[in-house]
């Protein structure tokens, strides 16, 4: 007598489910073969399958633990399978280490690769405020956003919010066509590189649809509260004192606030000082804040980068001329 059949259907939303089932489907194959008695049958991000209850709810299990895989390493192998569907559904490969923080697109383990930058780790971990200040290619922003990713795919937090000043980096850009948004990537260019290699494309358009991320110049956060979030200011060099201070009182429950920047390129105004210059002055001593600082040996891009930050900040020699045009 033949088993009653019911179906089910899985959804495959949180992962990029095309590189999980691989070229052709083929891990898709693969696991129809372990699992005879089921009918699956894969439609985009939706999965059904058809067959026996209790052949069903041991599938589920199996491919909570085939996802879970998935998401920290990037890709799913069959000897992986095989070592889920052997244990309790994990395998000894599967013990990630605390170092990583986001396993990105195509199998980029994302972590912190500086003393430094562990340090801004584990400081943002501790305190609900952290300012890190830096040069360019220190791993400033790049870190916080995995910071951020990280805490929405444990449901830390519910949303983020990346923000920083529409400010030119001394060029006079000129009118810039299209809408609101358009007028905006150019200045938010590095927050959608680092979010692109964290998450998937289709989630990532998803969260920018529904608001879970949002990413908005830092005009646009007065007056608000902004409550479970990870917020990130970058390019604080070039907030004003004003500014910054409306920024930091926008901070509400269950909130992460991390605060990154470059004292030593500020494109601000020659009357107007740097904003994140007072605002570290100020709040040096304010408990529940940190400060971290990193510096051309935490500069992870190319090797010339470190030196040119270390040409840049020896002074120039009396004797020697500035060409000009």
């Amino acid at each position: 007598m033949n088993e009653p059949s019911i179906e089910k259907i899985f959804s495959l939303e949180e992962i990029d489910y095309a590189r999980f089932w691989g070229a052709n489907d083929r891990m898709l194959d693969f696991v129809r073969l372990l699992f005879p008695k089921l009918k699956l049958v894969a439609r985009g991000e939706m999965l059904k399958a058809i067959g026996p209850e209790e052949d069903i709810a041991w599938f589920e299990g199996k491919l909570q633990a085939m996802m879970t895989y998935f998401d920290k390493f990037g890709r799913l192998t069959e000897n992986a399978v095989m070592q889920i569907m052997e244990s309790g559904g994990g395998s000894p490969e599967a013990e990630v280490s605390d170092e990583i923080l986001v396993h990105g697109r195509n199998g980029l383990l994302i972590k912190a690769r500086t003393p430094n930058q562990q340090r801004l780790v584990r400081s943002v971990f501790e305190h609900d405020m952290v300012f890190a200040i830096g040069p360019a290619g220190t791993g400033k922003t790049y870190t916080a956003v995995a910071l951020a990713v990280r805490a929405l795919k444990n449901k830390e937090i519910r949303r983020i919010i990346l923000t920083r000043p529409a400010v030119e980096a001394g060029e006079n850009l000129g009118f810039l066509p299209g809408d609101l948004r358009d007028k905006l990537d150019p200045y938010l260019q590095p927050l959608y590189d680092a979010l692109r290699d964290m998450i998937p494309q289709q989630k990532l358009l998803s969260y920018w649809e529904d608001n879970t991320i949002e990413i908005a110049p830092l005009a646009f956060m007065r007056g608000r509260t902004l409550d479970n979030a990870f917020v990130i200011l970058d390019e604080a060099q070039n907030a004003t004192s004003a500014q910054l201070k409306m920024f930091l009182t926008r901070m509400g429950r269950n909130a992460k606030f991390v605060i990154t920047g470059d004292l030593t390129q500020v494109d601000l105004p020659r009357h107007q000082q740097s904003g994140l210059l007072q605002a570290t002055q100020i709040l040096r001593d304010v408990k529940g804040i940190d400060i971290i600082r990193l510096d051309h040996s935490d500069v992870i891009r190319h090797h010339l980068v470190t030196d040119i930050i270390r040409a840049y900040e020896k002074p120039l020699p009396e004797s020697t001329p500035l060409l000009q045009d």
